[in-house]
């Protein structure tokens, strides 16, 4: 059996939304500013990636009803960001589409060295981040 090399451990992340149209307006501002974009959508589902052509790393998917999915604490989905600037932007442009702040722009080495990022809260509580870790850059 040959060894599969690989660049991240994940292949993608999907969340449970319960309005896909709200949703996806905002995760199309939010992630617009770390070079993602919406490069697919299905009936109750859109993803997205850097390029049009390559497979979507993060999805929301519509769930409705007594069976549908709801944001637990604990669960958090973090996005890279190339600097600071795309961090403070992340978080305004969240707060501007009405997630709630869940922990401002900030140096947190308690997580690592170099570490910063921001944490917000999306239209369904899902806690999502954007940081960049300087110590790698």
């Amino acid at each position: 059996m040959s060894e599969i090399k690989r660049a991240c451990m994940l292949d993608h992340v999907s969340i449970a939304v319960r309005d896909i149209k709200r949703s996806a307006v905002f995760y199309d501002a939010v992630l617009a500013v770390l070079g993602l974009h919406r490069t697919s959508d299905r009936d109750g589902a859109t993803g997205y990636g850097a390029k049009p052509a390559t497979p979507c790393d993060f999805w929301i998917l519509e769930q409705a009803g007594p069976m549908a999915a709801k944001p637990a604490l604990g669960l958090h989905v973090s996005f890279q960001a190339a600097n600071r600037e795309q961090v403070q932007a992340f978080h305004a442009i969240a707060l501007a589409q009405g997630g709630r702040d869940a922990g401002p722009p900030d140096v947190r080495s308690q997580y690592s060295s170099g570490f910063y990022g921001a944490f917000v809260l999306d239209p369904d509580g899902v806690k999502i981040e954007a940081v960049v870790r300087e110590a790698l850059s």
